[in-house]
């Protein structure tokens, strides 16, 4: 998983919590990399489950819930952070269907050792999306709260359903974005 995420997620909890609670859980997730992290490195994405983990048993929270929070926050922080991704995008639709052709797409020039989730569209019109979700590492609550956070970012109501397991026990998840 690429530096940037691990790096995003601790300024993250930083901003909320403060600089000692960041080392508190990095001391509670015994990783392996000691907590260091560049936005450019790869590291273990159990290092990530582990960081998670321990933000949840700290903020008695579930884990759903911060990882949805995270992927909504992790939206705005790529809006900010690669403004260009979101040239002549005028609506949540638009952006969600060029994940894998535009955005991954780049990501991998960049990064040929980016180890990236795949974005399948099903189906598109003009008022709906179904978008087939695949990774190993079934971070399916990030993804829904990265989408999440388009939806908001575009300003336009729409409904997100998610179907989990779509092609079996550990399949693809399916997410449908209809603008209401």
């Amino acid at each position: 998983m690429k530096g940037v995420v691990f790096t995003e997620f601790l300024d993250m909890v930083e901003k909320r919590h403060g600089a000692d609670f960041v080392d508190d859980i990095i001391e509670d997730s015994h990783l392996s990399s000691g907590g260091s992290y560049t936005a450019v490195g790869t590291y273990p994405h159990t290092e990530m489950v582990s960081l998670i983990h321990a933000l949840a048993a700290r903020n008695q929270c579930a884990v759903p819930v911060l990882m949805l929070d995270f992927g909504h926050h992790l939206f705005g922080r790529f809006h900010a952070n690669y403004p260009t991704f979101f040239d002549n995008v005028h609506c949540a639709l638009d952006f969600m269907e060029g994940i894998e052709n535009i955005i991954h797409a780049e990501v991998r020039k960049l990064y040929p050792d980016a180890e990236l989730p795949k974005f399948e569209v099903e189906y598109r019109d003009s008022k709906q999306l179904r978008l087939l979700y695949d990774s190993h590492r079934h971070f399916e609550d990030l993804a829904e709260g990265l989408i999440l956070g388009c939806i908001d970012h575009f300003g336009v109501p729409h409904q997100l359903q998610r179907e989990n397991d779509v092609s079996g026990p550990q399949g693809k998840t399916r997410f449908i974005l209809t603008r209401l």
